[in-house]
């Protein structure tokens, strides 16, 4: 089977190397152009690109597909069977997924018609959603509202991180397409068209919205610092210094207590506890600006931090 892969970030990679080590034709991958990226603003070469480069196949960097003529002049050329697109980035025209004879299969991270859109994983996780999971679905006009082939769920622990949530996402992702392709490719797969009245959604996320807001509860801020690791990361102000939080620990015991939001309630080598809305949070790591993450309490000796102070 020809097959050309759409994909960008590490997230897409196990699924274009599960399909290589498959044995399928990857006739070329179609990724985002290089872009500057980091303090030095150097050109970054996208993970599937690097992946590609590996295994000799043809790589196509176009700005954009829709209205783009080599995009599908490209499908002329190759006559693939199937698209398969994984976090590509863009949204594709009827001409180019409707392309293949048995179309453009997409791997989603998230169980549909639940969190369609960009950010998935960041969403459920804000939500506090305790299991989440990966789709195989045919993409059609619609943002991810395409008829459903296969899902697998996926427990969520309660301090996972979305980086390390999509890490897994990833793998159980690609493990199901390659499962998939083959039983979809015979007929034996009935694609089930999503009940939209169920759906929910998960828009793009920005910076600001990783902002931590101290009057929420404490599990409510818990998951905000989970769902913004790795980016871009909960921030919170200190002595009018931007500080990012990147881990946080919930405690049972101190779920009662109440105060002013934000106030630091003690200093220990467990961590900075600090009162939320309700309940009370326990920082674990902690980043000032141009410098390394550390924990919490080497934290609190290098910035001599007293109970009382205020994050804000």
């Amino acid at each position: 089977m020809k097959i050309v892969f759409l994909g960008t970030p590490d997230f897409a990679v196990p699924s274009l190397k599960g399909l290589l080590e498959s044995h399928y034709h990857i006739a070329a991958v179609i990724t985002q152009p290089d872009r500057p990226a980091g303090r030095g603003q150097q050109l970054a070469t996208p993970p599937v690109k690097r992946l590609a480069a590996a295994y000799k196949v043809p790589v196509f960097q176009p700005e954009k597909i829709r209205g783009n003529p080599e995009a599908l002049q490209l499908l002329q050329r190759v006559q693939p069977d199937l698209n398969v697109v994984v976090a590509f980035g863009q949204i594709l025209p009827r001409e180019f997924f409707a392309f293949p004879p048995l179309g453009t299969l997409n791997v989603h991270a998230s169980l549909l018609p639940f969190y369609r859109g960009a950010d998935p994983v960041t969403h459920t996780i804000l939500r506090g959603e305790t299991e989440t999971g990966v789709t195989i679905m045919r993409i059609d006009e619609g943002m991810d509202t395409g008829d459903i082939l296969a899902q697998r769920h996926v427990p969520i622990g309660e301090n996972m991180t979305a980086g390390e949530l999509e890490v897994i996402l990833s793998e159980e992702g690609a493990q199901l397409l390659v499962e998939t392709i083959p039983h979809y490719a015979s007929g034996e797969i009935s694609p089930v068209p999503q009940d939209s009245h169920r759906a929910s959604y998960a828009p793009r996320v920005k910076k600001e919205d990783a902002q931590i807001d101290w009057r929420r509860s404490a599990q409510e801020v818990h998951n905000h610092v989970r769902a913004y690791n790795p980016w871009p990361g909960a921030f919170t102000s200190f002595r009018s210094i931007t500080v990012k939080i990147w881990r946080s620990e919930k405690l049972s015991d101190h779920s009662g207590s109440s105060g002013t939001p934000g106030k630091v309630l003690d200093i220990s080598p467990k961590g900075i506890l600090v009162q939320c809305g309700s309940g009370s949070l326990m920082l674990k790591e902690l980043q000032m600006p141009s410098r390394s993450r550390i924990g919490a309490h080497d934290f609190a000796n290098g910035v001599d931090l007293k109970t009382g102070e205020f994050f804000s």
